[in-house]
C-alpha cells in the first residue's frame, strides 16, 4: 500500500539512473493488461491461476479468494519460475496464466510484472486488488481472526476419568 503522507522535508539528491517508486510502477503497470475483479473472476473460472500475494496478516484480517493459490511475495518468483527447483507444481511453463492479488493493487503490479521479467508474459494482476474484489460482491472467504487460545477452556485430558 502507498503512504499517502507528503514530505515537507526537502529529499535527498537521487543517484543517477534510479527511479522513483511511481515511476517504477508507472512502467510496471505499461507492461500488464490489468483486469478489473470480475475480469479477473472469469480469467479463475477459465483456468488462471489466481495467485494471493499478501502477508498471513492481511489475509486473516481481510479474508480470501476461495481457490487462490497462496504464495507470499518474498517467494514468488522462485515458486513460478518454472526453471527453479523450488516451483509450484502449477508452473509448468511459460504460458500458463496468472493472475496476482495484494491488498488494493499497488504490489501486485510489482509482482506482475517481475513475473513477465521470468518469461510468464501472460501474468497480470488486478485493479485495486482484494479490497475492489470484495467491494465487487465476488466471492470471499473470511476475515477469520487469528485464534489465541482462551483461559477459559479446559485443558485436554482424553483417556482421563
Amino acid at each position: 500500500m502507498p503512504p499517502t503522507q507528503t514530505r515537507t522535508e526537502s529529499c535527498p539528491v537521487p543517484p543517477p539512473g534510479s527511479r522513483g517508486i511511481d515511476e517504477i510502477l508507472a512502467a510496471a503497470r505499461a507492461r500488464l493488461r490489468r483486469l478489473d475483479p470480475e475480469q479477473a473472476h472469469v480469467a479463475g473460472r477459465r483456468g488462471a491461476l489466481l495467485v494471493d500475494i499478501r502477508p498471513a496478516g492481511q489475509r486473516a484480517a481481510h479474508g480470501t479468494v476461495p481457490g487462490a493459490l497462496t504464495v507470499e511475495r518474498n517467494v514468488l518468483e522462485w515458486r513460478f519460475d518454472p526453471r527453479c527447483p523450488a516451483r509450484l507444481p502449477q508452473a509448468v511453463d511459460y504460458d500458463v496464466p496468472v493472475v496476482v492479488l495484494c491488498q488494493e493493487g499497488y504490489t501486485s503490479s510489482l509482482a506482475a510484472a517481475a513475473l513477465q521479467d521470468l518469461g510468464l508474459h501472460r501474468a497480470t494482476d488486478v485493479v485495486g486488488g482484494f479490497a475492489a474484489w470484495r467491494i465487487a460482491g465476488l466471492p470471499t472467504l473470511g476475515p477469520t481472526p487469528l485464534l489465541r487460545p482462551s483461559s477459559a477452556a479446559p485443558p485436554v485430558t482424553a483417556g482421563r476419568a
